[in-house]
């Protein structure tokens, strides 16, 4: 069987997680959500947030998520813009699209957005109102190249936003390893502080499933639950997301998993170095992109699983490795020796 280094959600949950579930799961709750878990959990994410006017729901996963926060946001004549690298641009089967909103995609730099490339998309609609109006702005920390948002970067990006009427919309689903990396300043409180909404991701760290969305622009907090309902987002059996999300957040394991997903990959990342080998994108975060030949990737994938990324030249290709919470020591030695024979 393959060693896959293919995700970060192969795996079931975290065993604290499992044993929350089980311990809680002959006790009798209200449903939807207004279980005592989903209520503790919510309140800990709020304080963790410093955000105590903040709502918080949680929801089975991150294409659902994104689709009901920007269909929820948006009038009909409204589009919400993304980097061409963004998760709802390239991965999800044109859901928002399907919710009737466009996706003004432009090119970002290492996966990010800044403000002027806000401000293109902008002077490209002028010819109102003939012309959609802008009302979103979404982007991903960490991004879908592994890089992350600084704090002046969030903040440049808000004001921006604020003065030009735009919600900012962030996509957590890797917003632990974003907030763990090595090179970051960033904290959930300045998350807040700094964006319309966002979301937390639990599935791609350490959750069974579920993404808590956190809304702290009272504008879009109206009726969101409604919304949820709607588009048959709201679990009956709402304890099941309550339930880890308390877990994960009642102390630091939420931080602390996402912390080992990025030293297992930077452990990966130094022996890469070490080799001589170059990264389609500089990450520090559980996300890596090296370069390497055609050849030597054939070789590695006898015994490993991973994403073939992006073709660099007729001989060489990037691939995209991810560690997780679940990623052993062993298997990154096992990687890092396979590496020194090709």
């Amino acid at each position: 069987m393959l060693i896959s280094f293919k995700n970060d959600y192969s795996e079931g949950c975290h065993p604290r997680i499992l044993e929350a579930l089980g311990r809680n799961n002959l006790v009798q709750q209200d449903g939807y959500g207004a279980d005592i878990y989903s209520e503790k959990a919510k309140s800990l994410i709020k304080q963790k947030c410093d955000a105590a006017d903040a709502d918080v729901h949680f929801v089975s996963g991150g294409t659902q998520a994104n689709m009901l926060v920007i269909a929820a946001s948006l009038r009909a004549h409204e589009s919400v813009i993304s980097t061409t690298t963004g998760h709802i641009y390239t991965n999800e089967t044109g859901a928002i699209e399907a919710t009737g909103h466009k996706i003004n995609a432009v090119e970002g730099v290492d996966g990010k957005l800044t403000p002027s490339h806000i401000q293109q998309v902008l002077d490209g609609h002028s010819n109102k109102p003939h012309v959609l109006k802008q009302r979103m702005v979404y982007i991903s920390n960490s991004t879908e190249m592994g890089t992350i948002y600084t704090k002046s970067e969030l903040k440049a990006l808000y004001t921006f936003c604020q003065a030009n009427d735009l919600y900012l919309f962030m996509d957590g689903a890797r917003l632990g390893s974003a907030l763990m990396a090595a090179d970051n300043d960033l904290t959930l409180a300045d998350i807040a502080s700094y964006t319309d909404v966002f979301w937390i991701g639990g599935t791609k760290n350490g959750a069974l499933l579920g993404e808590a969305i956190v809304i702290t622009n009272s504008v879009l907090q109206e009726d969101f639950a409604y919304h949820i309902k709607q588009r048959g987002a709201m679990l009956a059996k709402g304890m099941v997301l309550g339930t880890q999300f308390l877990e994960l957040f009642k102390d630091n394991l939420y931080f602390d998993l996402a912390s080992y997903a990025n030293e297992q990959a930077m452990r990966i990342k130094q022996a890469l170095i070490g080799y001589g080998c170059i990264f389609w994108a500089e990450t520090t975060t559980n996300q890596l992109f090296p370069i390497l030949s055609n050849d030597q990737i054939a070789q590695l994938s006898q015994k490993f699983a991973f994403h073939h990324w992006k073709k660099i030249d007729e001989n060489h290709s990037a691939i995209r490795l991810i560690t997780s919470w679940a990623t052993t020591d062993e298997r990154v030695e096992h990687f890092i020796k396979a590496l020194k024979k090709v």
